[in-house]
């Protein structure tokens, strides 16, 4: 889910590259030399899946884990999408440097939540594989819901592109939200404490 360069007025792109700063310097603040593993192997995710794109008629969407990897690192998600999306950009040329902010900013705050809904529901005792399906579904539906804000702030022009973004993300809602549950039950059995909780 990439804005590509040139399609943001100045106004989103201003927000989103004040928000990734905040977010980049929070995380590293937050960031340990025992969580930079953790934080490269998600943000190695995060670069690999963004990579198969599947076309659902005029929009193209791929796989995310950005909730997953809130669940996993919390606001240490930011610095590791910097990672992720920069090395996109300058590899693939998928977004831009100018439209970086926004893409950190758009899939970052949206794993974030859905990490930390993810985690509450885990914390409070429900199963883990539900935890994970939160985190993975939220995350998805916000950062389409935040990417296509981004384009509408941008003129009428893009309004119905960013109803194709909504519309085209409903499958990916679903896969994501298995996809999380899976993961976190498999993290659950193996180690616990990733998730904030002690095994059973």
């Amino acid at each position: 889910m990439h804005i590509s360069e040139g399609v943001l007025s100045l106004y989103p792109l201003t927000i989103g590259a004040v928000g990734a700063v905040v977010g980049i310097a929070a995380g590293l603040k937050k960031m340990e030399i025992d969580d930079v593993p953790r934080a490269g192997i998600v943000s190695a995710a995060l670069f690999v899946s963004s990579l198969i794109h599947i076309n659902i008629g005029p929009a193209s969407v791929h796989l995310l884990l950005n909730g997953i990897g809130g669940l996993l690192l919390g606001i240490k998600l930011f610095p590791a999408y910097l990672v992720a999306l920069f090395l996109q950009v300058l590899l693939f040329q998928f977004g831009g440097l100018a439209v970086l902010g926004v893409n950190i900013c758009t899939m970052a705050i949206s794993g974030l939540v859905g990490g930390c809904l993810g985690r509450y529901v885990i914390i409070s005792g429900k199963p883990p594989w539900l935890g994970g399906a939160v985190a993975g579904g939220i995350g998805v539906v916000l950062a389409a819901l935040f990417t296509a804000l981004a384009l509408a702030f941008s003129g009428e022009v893009f309004l119905i592109t960013a109803k194709l973004v909504l519309l085209a993300h409903i499958p990916v809602v679903i896969l994501e939200s298995l996809i999380g549950a899976f993961i976190a039950s498999f993290i659950y059995k193996m180690m616990p404490s990733l998730l904030g909780v002690d095994g059973k």
